[in-house]
Order: C-alpha cells, then structure tokens, then sequence
C-alpha cells in the first residue's frame, strides 16, 4: 500500500496549490490512500465544514488535525457526522468526533488513521502514550496503521516514534510547519518523519506575514496573524507498507513548488 501524507496545509494558498497537484501525485505515485493535516486550512487556523467538503471533494480520503480543530465552532457539529475528519484522540472523550478512522485504501486493503497531540506547551490532553496504545488495542485485525503526532518539541514526537516502533507503519509529525530532515524506517519496521513540514505559503514565518511576525519579536505587542502570499510549496512523505505485515518498505518526502 502506498500511502501519502500532506502536511499542515494552511490557508487558501494551501488548498489551491493541493487542488492543482493531487489528481497527479495520486496517479504517478500510485496513491492508495490520501491523507493530510487540515487544521490550519480555513485562513490559517481552523477548518470550516465548506473546506473539509472541498479538501474531500479534491482526493483526500482522510483529514487529520490538532489544536486548531476548536477554533471554528460551526466544525464541531460536523466532527460527530464525518468520520474521516479526525480530531486528536487524546482529546476528551466527551469532545466531538474522533481521533482514528479505519479507512478502505485503493487496493482492497484497509488502514487505520490515528490522530494525536503532543503536551508540551501545548492545551491540556490525556497522555497521548497511554492513548496510542488504548487505539492499539482497538485494532487488532488491522495491520496498517498510520499516526500524525501533532506536536510541539521535537524531542516528544522523536519520543512517540520509538514508542510505536514495531506496532504501526508510520509515525509523522505535525504542527511546527518546518520539514525535517530525519526520514528513515526504525528498527522495528515504522516508517517516521518528525515533521513533515507546511504545504502554503513559504515566504513567511510558518505561514503567516513575516512584517507581522517580526514586529510582534521586536515589540512584544499583539499582532493580527495574517496568512502570508506567494512562494507556495506542497511538503509531504510517502509510505510504502507491506500489507500483511504492516511494515513500512519505504518512505520518501515528496515537495513541489507552486507557481
């Protein structure tokens, strides 16, 4: 099974530069499954029931976020209708939606998506360790296991993916927007990326006006955080499992450049 995932796609510029390439990805790569980050899709911070509906409409079979997921309230109706809209799991229980799906790929098989969020620094949640391994255990007769760790500091997402290693395909990370050079298979077969990186605006500060950000560095003063414009790239891995095993074979990230 062939696997993409597109990380943190942010604002419209994100949507549209996904829009023009993931028809293409999906045929040249021999796609199975499309899954990507949403959280920061609705201008930046959030996501709306109308862009989850075209994200789907483009190709995406799953949609995973983090900590943005709250921030358009007219989403949490949707989260307890559409499945594969993924909140974290490690979020209460009482909250809508849910943070894992068992998704049908292209080729017949199945892959369970499970949706997490890191602690440090980051809103209060149960531990998202001893949350893995409840979902874990949900899934025995699924070999295929795909994670976004929404997380913080590197060290908690490096953490999280020597403690799935052996027990799921692959463990990427989400959130910090700036793709990480560490893409490589663990000992025990899973694939791991500590982050996959931004798909927007790279002329920016993650995504947002660097005049903004820069200013808010030198006088500490509240700023409106206004999605950047131009220098638009697609940052994103591909994972190649073995479906009877669940093992990762191969991952690689795959980025292109907008106009």
């Amino acid at each position: 099974m062939n696997i993409l995932f597109i990380g943190d796609i942010f604002s419209s510029a994100g949507r549209h530069i996904v829009a023009d390439h993931l028809a293409d990805i999906k045929q040249t790569q021999r796609i199975d499954l499309a899954i990507a980050n949403a959280e920061n899709s609705a201008g930046g911070f959030g996501v709306t029931p109308s862009i989850a509906e075209e994200l789907f409409a483009m190709g995406l079979d799953v949609l995973t976020t983090g900590n943005h997921i709250w921030d358009k309230k007219e989403i949490y109706d949707y989260l307890g209708h559409h499945p594969a809209l993924l909140r974290p799991g490690n979020y209460s229980a009482a909250a809508p939606g849910s943070g894992v799906i068992v998704a049908n790929a292209r080729n017949g098989n199945q892959c369970a998506v499970i949706n997490l969020q890191g602690r440090t620094y980051m809103p209060m949640t149960e531990c998202p360790f001893r949350k893995a391994d409840e979902i874990l255990n949900s899934l025995a007769g699924t070999k295929v296991r795909f994670v976004d760790f929404h997380a913080e500091i590197t060290s908690e997402k490096m953490a999280m993916g020597w403690y799935l290693d052996g027990r799921v395909s692959a463990v990427v990370g989400t959130h910090t927007h700036i793709p990480t050079a560490d893409t490589r298979i663990l000992p025990g077969g899973t694939a791991y990326q500590t982050d996959v990186g931004m798909t927007g605006p790279y002329d920016s500060v993650i995504g947002v006006r660097k005049d903004v950000i820069i200013d808010r560095f030198l006088n500490g003063m509240p700023v409106r955080m206004e999605p950047a414009k131009g220098s638009v790239e697609l940052h994103s891995v591909i994972v190649e499992v073995d479906d009877a095993t669940g093992r990762a074979l191969a991952i690689r990230r795959h980025t292109l450049k907008g106009d």
